[in-house]
């Protein structure tokens, strides 16, 4: 049931063998080996980036409308191949096979979105002074440019850069994760069957500090986008600034959840419920710490209990499932610690706060009460099925709380009473905030964060603007 895994370099899937570097990669379910990745090695990289240039100079002057028609094309296969996509997603990366179908057919409508859009990368014409003289400003792509992706959401990561980029008229080298890598393998089975050029997209696997620093440093990089945790981000940005080389970061987040006396409580509790289980956590804008006005705090409480403990949590293959594994060994261990850390600072574990006696890397929904703000909770991204709640009194305070931490990814809030509405959508300190819903990561709107939680936007008008260049042309 499980793909084979390729290296893609100049239109060539390369597969593992006796003379290559690969590792295993596991399933978060039950333990077992799936397949082998293969290593990019050094050559292989360069081989990647030379591939890359040379594609470009084509490529760049391509007509928007072949690059329309091959990211139509790409959005057709992948809806005919959802399935069988799906399948890979849930094996490898562990998630509910219902969420791992609807993150691919999700992206099909970025293909889509982006195959329109990249038909209309206008210019303009600036009315000069002198009227010999002729001014115009042109958008041009940038170049070649590198993609590293994560394994939370492993198709929607990398197809958002994938089709920004090719869309743009650029060419792209990525590395997507080792330990979900189906998903990208399956991208570049539907970028190459819809015809896309030889070395327009080009996919590597390794040993992720080795490949980024190769690939960063590279003369012939001139941009870098990067999905992926603060820490790892800053470093990789640090690296490219030093060789002046444009960037997008989405970074990690925190996500504050403001629910006020007024608010619909049941409304809440069901929608940050839900968003807090998908994926088990393991979204970078994935609700975490939970503010609750004293009027509403024991019903928004005993709601959200009741809802953490209705989740199923077991084998993402298993119809019955609504929470899957996490992604790996390790996240089970930092929720441990989570749990060990609001334990011993006085919080209460409304529900959950372990890891159940089976096989694979399963944690249960946790909820953790009282916590004072210098927790490890309160203060850093957990990634996973845990969050805090805590009580407030004024919408001052909640606020001032809620934009306390370095992050500024995405935020929510619920509340029926329209002057608070205003304020929390202008005062909350994020790059995306939800009022009474959750409305992100739709194709045609922009999304990225502020602060720590990164530099650009993906989708939306802005989708482009980071695989471009301003050029400007005056002419007698």
């Amino acid at each position: 049931m499980y793909p084979t895994l390729y290296l893609y370099i100049n239109g060539e899937f390369i597969g593992a063998d006796a003379s290559r570097k690969s590792e295993t990669v596991l399933n978060p379910a039950t333990g077992d080996g799936l397949g082998q990745l293969p290593h990019a090695s050094f050559q292989d990289v360069k081989h990647a980036l030379i591939a890359a240039d040379a594609a470009f100079r084509s490529w760049k002057n391509s007509s928007p409308m072949l690059r329309s028609e091959i990211l139509r094309k790409v959005a057709v296969l992948a809806r005919e191949r959802a399935d069988d996509i799906a399948r890979g997603i849930t094996l490898d990366q562990g998630k509910p096979l219902a969420e791992a179908k609807a993150e691919v057919l999700g992206c099909a409508e970025h293909a889509d979105w982006h195959a329109e859009e990249c038909r209309r990368i206008y210019g303009r014409v600036i009315p000069s002074r002198d009227p010999r003289v002729r001014q115009m400003v042109v958008r041009e792509p940038v170049g070649v440019c590198a993609a590293f992706t994560p394994w939370n959401f492993p198709f929607n990561q990398a197809i958002r850069k994938m089709v920004a980029a090719i869309g743009a008229g650029c060419t792209l080298v990525i590395k997507g994760p080792e330990d979900a890598p189906s998903a990208v393998v399956a991208l570049a089975r539907l970028f190459h069957d819809a015809g896309l050029p030889p070395g327009v997209l080009n996919i590597v696997w390794g040993a992720p500090a080795e490949i980024s620093e190769q690939i960063i440093r590279h003369s012939l990089v001139r941009k870098i986008s990067f999905t992926g945790s603060v820490q790892v981000g800053k470093s990789l940005a640090a690296m490219a600034g030093g060789h002046m080389k444009r960037m997008t970061m989405e970074l990690g987040g925190h996500a504050p959840v403001i629910v006020c006396d007024d608010a619909d409580v049941d409304t809440a509790a069901a929608t940050i419920a839900k968003l807090k289980l998908r994926n088990a956590g393991q979204v970078c804008v994935s609700p975490t710490r939970f503010y609750a006005q004293a009027g509403i705090y024991d019903r928004l409480r005993d709601r959200l209990v009741a809802a953490f403990e209705e989740a199923r949590v077991g084998d993402g293959m298993s119809p019955e499932t609504t929470m899957g594994p996490l992604a790996h060994q390790r996240r089970v261990m930092e929720m441990e610690a989570f749990v060990a850390d609001s334990r011993a600072r006085g919080g209460d574990i409304l529900t959950g706060g372990f890891a159940p006696d089976r096989n694979g890397s399963y944690f249960m929904p946790t909820l953790v009460d009282g916590l004072p703000e210098e927790s490890s909770l309160m203060t850093r991204e957990p990634f996973g099925p845990i969050a805090s709640l805590s009580r407030f009194d004024t919408l001052d305070e909640a606020i001032s709380r809620a934009n306390s931490l370095p992050f500024g990814l995405a935020a929510y809030a619920f509340t029926t009473n329209m002057q608070s509405a205003h304020r929390l959508g202008s005062e909350l300190e994020a790059g995306m905030v939800n009022i009474n819903h959750s409305g992100m990561a739709l194709p045609e709107t922009p999304f990225g964060g502020i602060k720590d939680s990164g530099i650009g936007s993906e989708g939306g008008t802005e989708t482009f603007d980071g695989y471009l260049t301003t050029k400007f042309i005056t002419q007698v």
